[in-house]
């Protein structure tokens, strides 16, 4: 039997290295790349292969989520597994929408990271409990307006949300100046909001920033 090969997607080296040692712990698994940023990840396969990718979302460049959108379009067969500081139901949401298989977050003990990476591979979609717990259904609801929004506009919407500018949203996630202001218009609008104020503090009372 192949082992299972392994992609490491952080921006903290320190955090690769001991994921890493953990993984290759178990025969079964083969860690082939490691990459700190999103552009890295998609030079990788442009020209390699893997089974599964260990993503974290909040990495330098393109927005872990569009990034995963363009992963699977390229290799439908990709699994990714997101293991994230974040704990926010509408950020899981958006993450399974765009394509991601499981969903922990870097608070579950190690038997949770390697389980996850088993039943991803294996076709099965993972959540660790505390991620389960927070998609539960609590009765009807109405969407929440965040929950229109793409995924490339709701990484702009949490960008801007943390304070950053638009300027360096542009630099950062390599978009024109323009690009990004008209993303800033439509998320005013979508969640009904007039200032950054005010998207700092929707933001907040919906536990979507880091904390």
């Amino acid at each position: 039997m192949s082992r299972i090969r392994v992609v490491l997607a952080d921006d903290h080296a320190v955090v690769r290295t001991g994921y890493r040692r953990l993984i290759e712990l178990t025969p079964e698994f083969d860690v082939v790349a490691e990459v700190a940023d999103c552009e890295s990840l998609c030079s990788w396969f442009a020209t390699n292969a893997a089974d599964v990718v260990v993503l974290d979302l909040s990495m330098p460049g393109r927005g872990g989520l569009e990034t995963m959108q363009y992963l699977k379009a390229r290799a439908p067969e990709l699994r990714v597994l997101v293991f994230s500081m974040h704990d926010s139901a509408a950020l899981v949401q958006q993450a399974l929408q765009s394509g991601a298989d499981g969903y922990i977050t870097k608070s579950s003990s190690p038997d949770v990271l390697l389980e996850g990476i088993g039943r991803v591979a294996r076709g099965t979609r993972y959540l660790s409990l505390d991620v389960a717990e927070l998609l539960r259904p609590a009765g009807p609801a109405s969407a929440a307006p965040h929950e229109e929004l793409s995924p490339r506009a709701f990484e702009v919407f949490r960008l801007l949300a943390s304070g950053e500018s638009v300027e360096s949203i542009a630099a950062r996630i390599h978009l024109s100046l323009k690009t990004v202001f008209n993303y800033q218009t439509t998320i005013r609008q979508t969640l009904g909001v007039n200032s950054s104020l005010d998207l700092h503090l929707y933001a907040r009372q919906h536990g979507l920033l880091d904390r």
